[in-house]
Parts: structure tokens; sequence; C-alpha cells
């Protein structure tokens, strides 16, 4: 995989920090460390379960209480269920998410001008199809109830075709597409990067693979990121009931080998 650019700078500075330090008479030791990504969550969903993220988004509306819990851990993935019957507390729409990622009694906070990353393997099966409205399967979001998304993960229908994408939301900014199909009944790995800034200085990074091939490896730089307070990763399914292409069947997603990371 190509190193980023912020990589590539982290590292060219640490090289110069040590000759530097090494022309100077100081051991090059003791130079700063060229900047990398630090693994600051990895839960394992046998042993802690849901517990693993800060919230639990299971029938808020408890509009099918029988198959509760609708979010929990399946061995070493976290399984999310769908039915046709759930609704969400908006009854045009249906949610079973997790949000955030919870390390003990405490959780990850990621701030304006950070650099996150979080990777995992995702289990698409052929039930859970695109829609002509939104099926959003990952959100990145500020906490709090009422607010937009910034980026989304959805599977969408365009030109007749079943496609995954992601989206910078407020922006309207298409950073990937790719055809969902190839994808159903497999094990897909996500690579997603974030820096987080307001305005233009915010950037997204979004890879794909699936059977060793890379399916999408885009970026998308100059766009905003950031709402306000914090922001915040969801997952699950997220979906509206508007769909006209016949799509809405019971279904569920599967994640697994979930990481978070920050760029220091």
């Amino acid at each position: 995989m190509t190193p980023s650019r912020r990589t590539v700078l982290g590292a060219a500075l640490g090289a110069g920090a040590g000759a530097a330090a090494t022309a100077a008479g100081v051991p090059s030791a003791v130079a700063a460390p060229a900047a990398a990504w630090q693994l600051r969550w990895s839960p394992s969903a046998r042993e802690v379960g849901t517990r693993a993220f800060e919230t639990v988004e299971d029938d808020r509306a408890d509009s099918h209480p029988a198959a509760k819990p609708h979010v929990f851990a399946d061995g070493d993935s976290f399984r999310f269920t769908l039915h046709t019957v759930d609704r969400d507390t908006s009854t045009d729409r249906q949610r079973q998410e997790v949000t955030g990622c919870r390390t003990g009694d405490t959780y990850l906070k990621w701030h304006k001008g950070q650099t996150w990353r979080v990777t995992y393997r995702m289990f698409l099966p052929s039930s859970l199809m695109a829609t002509t409205t939104f099926t959003h399967i990952m959100q990145m979001k500020q906490p709090g109830a009422g607010s937009a998304p910034i980026v989304v993960q959805s599977l969408r229908r365009s030109g007749g075709r079943q496609t995954i994408e992601l989206k910078v939301f407020e922006q309207d900014v298409l950073v990937g597409r790719t055809d969902l199909e190839p994808l159903h009944d497999r094990w897909t790995d996500v690579d997603f990067r974030i820096t987080i800034g307001d305005g233009s200085s915010g950037s997204v990074r979004w890879i794909l693979g699936s059977g060793g091939t890379t399916v999408v490896d885009t970026t998308k730089s100059g766009v905003d990121t950031f709402l306000a307070d914090r922001v915040r990763p969801k997952w699950g399914i997220y979906r509206s009931l508007g769909d006209t292409s016949g799509s809405i069947r019971d279904t569920y997603m599967l994640l697994t080998g979930m990481r978070a990371y920050q760029f220091v």
C-alpha cells in the first residue's frame, strides 16, 4: 500500500531531525521519532461483546422486542440484524447501530486537527441490498441528537446498479463508488482514514479490498470533516423505508477485526 503524503513527510522530517542531531554531536537515538499510526482500540467481540462501543442503539423504539438483541457478539464478529418490521423512533426508517470506540471505562475522542484510521472486515450478505434511498452502514458524526452525518458509507442504487459508496455528506462530495454485488456473501476489508478539519482543511481516504485485490483506493482532500465538539464513528444498518426497488429484506451485517489508530 502506498504510504500517505503525511506518512512520507513524517518519515522525512524524522530522518532530517536525526541527521541534524548527529551533526550537532547529539546521539541520534534522542531525536524525535517519525510520525506513525498508533493503535488505540482493538476489541475482541468474543471477550467484551458490545462493551467495545460507546453506545448501542438497539431497537430504540422497542418496535420488535421479541427479536432483541439485534446487535450482539457472534463468535469473533459483531452482528447487526435488521428485520422488515423493525422501526426507529422516526417510523419511516430503521436503525440498529453502535457508536464510538470504548476502551475499558473510557472511550476515544476524535478532535479537530487529528488524523484517525479504522480498519475491519465486513460481511455483507446478498440480502443486504442497495436501495434507492439511504442505507448507511458506517457514519462519522458529531455526538448528540439531530446532527447531520459528516461522512457516510452507503449502499445505493446508481443507474440501476447496486453500489457501495463513500460520501462527505454535507457537501455531497462523492469520494468513491464501486459495484456492490461482487462483494456480497464474502468478507471485504475496509480501511478508512480521516483528517478532521473545518472548511477545506479535512480529508478522507477509503480503501476496500476483497480476495487479496484492492477494489477501491481513493482520497478526497479539501473537504469539511468537522461540525462541532468531536467526531464519533458509527457502524450498523441505518435504512430508509422509502426504497422503490423492492430491496427491503430481513438481513444482517457482520464486522470483525475492528481496529482504530491515531496518527501521531
